[in-house]
C-alpha cells in the first residue's frame, strides 16, 4: 500500500487542485493500509467485497419484511428480524 501511495504521489503533475486531491487519496491509502490486506483475506477464504453480505441481507431480511401488503415500524421490524437471524444461523437459544 505504501508503494502504491508513493506511486500516486509521484505521478502528480499539473493543476494545484488536482495535486491536492491526489495527495488526499494517497494519504487515505496510507492510513487504511492495514484494512486493505486483500490477498491475506482471500487466502483465509474471507469475503473482501460487500456483495455477499448485501445478498444475504436481501434474502434474510427482504424476503421476510417486503412481502405483499406489509408495512413495518422500525421497532416491529427489529422485533421480527432478530429472532429470524438467530434461527437461520442456528443460534436461536442465544436470543
Amino acid at each position: 500500500m505504501k508503494r502504491s501511495a508513493n506511486c500516486v504521489r509521484s505521478s502528480s503533475s499539473g493543476a494545484a487542485g488536482r495535486n491536492c486531491k491526489i495527495r488526499i487519496e494517497a494519504d487515505y491509502f496510507e492510513r487504511n493500509a492495514e484494512r486493505m490486506r486483500y490477498p491475506k483475506f482471500r487466502s483465509q477464504h474471507l469475503f473482501v467485497g460487500s456483495g455477499a453480505i448485501e445478498a444475504g441481507c436481501k434474502t434474510v431480511i427482504g424476503s421476510r419484511l417486503k412481502q405483499s401488503g406489509m408495512f413495518w415500524t422500525v421497532r416491529g421490524a427489529n422485533a421480527i428480524i432478530a429472532p429470524r437471524c438467530c434461527h437461520l444461523i442456528g443460534r436461536f437459544e442465544d436470543y
